[in-house]
């Protein structure tokens, strides 16, 4: 049986962590789109569901969560669990906001799909040039 060819970003993970199951579905297509694999997290109002125990290579994090952790906290969290992951913070601010600049290593606007896809493809793109080069991060 011949297997399927993959295309190179088949394999990468993208988390995705949004309150809204609707954002989600959303993201998760422009994520498929770029051929990378989406893994969804909902958060609640008490937080996030479990995270995943796959290897992820980026996330995309909604910056205005209804829940008691703040998207600042959540990303702190996420750091720890995946600390190579690059996060990239999706808001309809104007810029990054000041809380969570610590944690994440992009900024997107919402509502502006190809300028994610780009952003997410170059954070990706990137991560992988430095994987050979000793200290990259």
């Amino acid at each position: 049986m011949k297997q399927a060819q993959r295309t190179p970003g088949e394999s990468k993970r993208v988390m995705i962590v949004d309150d809204d199951p609707s954002h989600l579905e959303i993201y998760a297509m422009i994520v498929a789109r770029a051929g990378y694999r989406p893994v969804p997290v909902l958060v609640r109002f008490s937080g996030p569901e479990p995270l995943p125990e796959d290897q992820i290579a980026a996330i995309l994090l909604d910056y205005r969560l209804n829940s008691v952790k703040t998207a600042p906290v959540i990303a702190q969290e996420i750091k720890a669990k995946y600390p190579q992951a690059r996060i990239l913070v999706l808001s309809d601010a104007w810029t990054m906001p000041e809380d969570i600049q610590p944690f994440a290593t992009e900024f997107v606007r919402k509502g502006q799909p190809e300028v994610l896809l780009n952003t997410l493809q170059r954070l990706i793109a990137s991560d992988n040039a430095g994987d050979s080069a000793p200290g990259n991060q």
